[in-house]
Formats: C-alpha cells, structure tokens, sequence
C-alpha cells in the first residue's frame, strides 16, 4: 500500500526505522511534510536505549555499533551510549511531531532487581518527550510490579491483548504480532473480541504489527460502529 493510500485510510502510523537506526532529519520531516496536519506518527525508540549489544536486531543498522559501546548499551543504562541514543529518539520525535514514544524491550529483560532499577533510574532521569511515553515489556513481569511501575514512571503500558492485557486501559495502546507468529492473519473472532475490548475506552490505539498488518486493519476498522 502507498504512502498517500495509507494516509487516507488511516489516521497514524508506527515509526520502525528509528528503532534500528534513526533516519536523517531530513527525511523524517519530508515523510511529516507529506502527510495531513492532523495525521499522527508514534515511534519506538532506539534500540540501544533497551537492546543489549548481541541482540540480533543490531545486523539491520548500516553503521555497526562501535566496539566501545559493546556491553555499554541496552537494558536502559545511563552510559553514554545509551543517553545519545536517547537524544537521538527524541530529536526524531520533535521532527515528526510524534505523539508517543515506544519503549520496546526485548524478552531477555526480565523482571529483576537490577532492571527495575535501571529503569527506574533512566526515566526518573532522562528528558521526556512531548508526547506519551510508552512502555512493552515483552517478558513474564507480574501485574502488580506493572501497576506500580506504570503510575510512578507515568508509563502507558503497551500488550498484544491476544496474549495478556494492559495495566493501564484509560491510556490503551495495543500492539498485535500475530497470534502464530508475524504472518499470521487475524481471525474474524479475535478481531471481534479486540473491538469489544476496545469499546467505550478514551481514544484507544491498535496498531497490527504483524506482516498482513493493513489487511487486518482494515478489517478491524470495518467493525468499528461509523
């Protein structure tokens, strides 16, 4: 589907590419320029602000990562690295004029003592952006450390609502991978249940982040009520 199809469509759209590596801002502020004024980007931070240095989401940057930022990145550190990357993320953010910002940390980041208090730590003390901060963890964390985490670090927290659900549905941003796995394609019922899910909260997101990602949309947008 082309940009402009999409655009008419659909009112927002999720911002990979500044998770692998930022684009330039001069093609950050064409891809604003070429939208409505009222069209929305959210985007996921980089990924040395939450991926260690041998995950292997870090083939896809076109520059490697430098052998000093080896072991120094990832997991939420406030090393160098990291808080440039951060800056980074937000630079990206002030450009598309994004409305959140996506922390999406990888299964690996469990629910220890030393993360919770790196994370702690990184967000207490870092610059937010203008926009909501969004938070996914993608590993087993019990619900009420969830809660508890949410409302001091004023984070939205983010699910696959196929798998579990957000400690935090007044502020609902879902994101669905695919029940199968990324190719999957959304069943008629599971779409069903998402918009009874969805029913009567303020403003809820669901972005589809499987492959077949538009079709789905498409058909979960035709079951909302006009």
């Amino acid at each position: 589907m082309s940009q402009a199809s999409y655009v008419r469509r659909f009112p927002v759209v999720e911002v990979q590419h500044t998770f692998y590596e930022p684009p330039a801002d001069a093609l950050l502020a064409r891809w604003r320029a070429q939208v409505p004024a009222g069209f929305e980007f959210t985007i996921k931070a980089w990924q040395v602000v939450t991926h260690e240095s041998n995950s292997p989401t870090y083939r896809r940057m076109k520059l490697p990562l430098l052998e000093s930022a080896r072991g120094q990145v990832g997991g939420f550190r406030t090393t160098p690295p990291v808080l440039a990357g951060w800056q980074r993320t937000l630079e990206c953010a002030r450009v598309l004029r994004a409305t959140a910002v996506l922390l999406q940390c990888p299964r690996s980041f469990r629910p220890t003592a030393d993360n919770v208090e790196r994370l702690r730590s990184f967000v207490s003390q870092v610059e937010r952006p203008a926009g909501r901060l969004l938070w996914e963890p993608r590993g087993d964390w019990p619900t009420q450390l969830l809660t508890e985490l949410c409302a001091e670090l004023d984070l939205v927290h983010v699910v696959d609502p196929m798998q579990t659900e957000t400690v935090t549905p007044e502020r609902t941003y879902y994101r669905l991978h695919g029940t199968t796995g990324s190719r999957h394609v959304h069943t008629d019922d599971e779409l069903r249940r998402l918009r009874d899910l969805v029913d009567g909260r303020p403003s809820p997101y669901v972005m589809f982040n499987n492959l077949p990602r538009t079709g789905d949309a498409e058909r979960f947008r035709a079951l909302l009520p006009p």
